[in-house]
């Protein structure tokens, strides 16, 4: 496809409405609802999401990650706390997290501070985990350079013959949870009139507000 192809390209957003009045007063439930409406529309990988964080010098990155569990105190997700992403936010603990249902055109932003789960939890979400995960987390030197396929291949057969049916927790490895101090709910409209609903807090309380698209 040439990029004349890719400037042509359109899409007419007609499939709902997003107003004050049928929003939820909390984002969270906001949240929680459109997570439904997407696990029940069958969206591919509807806990799919991507993680921003910022380095030292300054350079955003992106990657997807997977929601694991949400509640008033955060959005949980889990990972190697040696990869990039991990040393990014040792160093700077803000981020932003955003989900993208295509099907149902929508997208929600998070933003806030981010902190690892405690040990307990992170040790009961990777007991949860199939073997062959588990072995994985030992087996991948998450974002370092490797001189191929067989390095990990070998890792998974080494820790899988250390370890066996129990592979303890890696001690690199575990939790973080985001705590929402803003979140964005867009939700695509005929002509490019899209509906979008901020909440931020103000005085321990969300306010609710409409940007413009």
């Amino acid at each position: 496809m040439t990029t004349t192809d890719i400037s042509q390209l359109r899409k007419s957003y007609e499939r709902a409405e997003l107003s004050e009045e049928a929003s939820r007063a909390d984002p969270l439930d906001q949240f929680g609802q459109w997570l439904q409406e997407a696990i029940q529309a069958q969206v591919p990988e509807p806990n799919a999401m991507t993680l921003a964080t910022v380095g030292s010098d300054l350079r955003p990155s992106t990657r997807i990650v997977l929601v694991k569990g949400y509640d008033a105190a955060g959005i949980v997700f889990f990972t190697n706390y040696e990869s990039r992403k991990g040393l990014e936010l040792a160093g700077n603990p803000y981020a932003a997290l955003q989900f993208h249902w295509v099907e149902l055109e929508r997208v929600v932003r998070i933003e806030g501070v981010v902190e690892k789960t405690s040990a307990a939890e992170s040790d009961a979400y990777y007991a949860s985990r199939p073997l062959d995960s588990r072995i994985g987390a030992w087996a991948s030197p998450q974002s370092q350079v490797i001189p191929g396929r067989a390095t990990l291949v070998a890792n998974a057969a080494k820790y899988g013959a250390q370890f066996m049916l129990n592979p303890p927790r890696p001690p690199h490895w575990g939790g973080y949870r985001l705590v929402p101090d803003e979140w964005q709910f867009w939700q695509g409209r005929k002509s490019r009139l899209h509906d979008r609903l901020r909440y931020s807090q103000r005085d321990g309380q969300w306010l609710r507000e409409r940007l413009a698209p």
